[in-house]
């Protein structure tokens, strides 16, 4: 999978290396040039030089904006519905969780910890390369037990509760799920909606757990149909990437293409 950062740092080094060069050997050589010859400046540069330096503030700003202010991602399965659906095109805070270097995903800046009911995105442990978009439901020393009877998360021995929506009906390529029942689920402070089935019983290999020091355990809102934390384990820090907060597109042919009633949504 291609690593957009490092793309974008080598553009930004290639072209920044250009508008240096131009700047410190070319530029007086060119200005004599142009007093001698009665053309322009502009007239003057050669187009190997004169598209890398236009280019160079744009790549530098994408750089710079998508290492730590905001990432945009699109949500590819339905891992996260019903609060995300396929096809939602999301905004990712890159300096909730602290700023990173390109790249090098080095911690510069500590800005601030996950909460538990963020939703974040994060370098799934089992392949960096990918990202993945879970909700955090454990803290590091929170003990976890799930009770795939029930659908209930217990959390350092209390129950999270929950509020029966009744059933769920989906639409587009999230149309599978109808039939779901659908629940609104406190963490907290943070009250979202989740999918469950009633009748299914493999949660994958998952018992009572620990979340150790400087980890996290996620699970994602579409509890029956998502690979997470039961699954390959914890979210260590360092592979985090940002807090998941607002929905700018929803795109779904099978659902009739945009829709505008999601765009413009906080991620709760």
């Amino acid at each position: 999978m291609m690593d957009l950062a490092a793309v974008l740092v080598i553009l930004v080094v290639v072209t920044g290396a250009i508008w240096v060069y131009d700047r410190v050997f070319l530029l007086k050589k060119r200005q004599a040039q142009s007093e001698q010859t009665g053309k322009t400046e502009q007239e003057l540069v050669p187009a190997w030089i004169d598209l890398p330096r236009s280019l160079f503030p744009i790549f530098l700003l994408v750089l710079v904006l998508r290492s730590f202010v905001v990432e945009p991602f699109r949500i590819p399965s339905g891992s996260m519905m019903p609060t995300l659906l396929i096809g939602d095109f999301i905004l990712v805070n890159k300096f909730s969780y602290g700023l990173r270097l390109p790249v090098l995903n080095t911690k510069v800046l500590d800005l601030g910890q996950p909460e538990r009911g963020d939703v974040v995105v994060f370098r799934y442990p089992v392949d960096p390369a990918i990202p993945f978009i879970k909700r955090v439901v454990g803290l590091p020393g929170d003990e976890l037990v799930y009770n795939n009877m029930t659908k209930t998360l217990f959390i350092n021995g209390e129950a999270v509760s929950k509020t029966d929506l009744g059933v769920y009906q989906g639409l587009g390529a999230g149309s599978s799920m109808t039939g779901a029942r659908q629940f609104n689920e406190s963490l907290g402070e943070v009250k979202h909606d989740i999918l469950v089935w009633p009748n299914r019983l493999d949660p994958g290999p998952y018992e009572r757990v620990t979340v150790p020091q400087g980890h996290y355990f996620v699970f994602g809102d579409n509890r029956d149909n998502s690979r997470d934390s039961r699954y390959w384990g914890f979210v260590p820090e360092e592979n985090l990437v940002g807090k998941a907060f607002f929905i700018w597109m929803y795109w779904d042919w099978s659902n009739g293409g945009i829709d505008l009633g999601r765009i413009g949504r906080t991620i709760q």
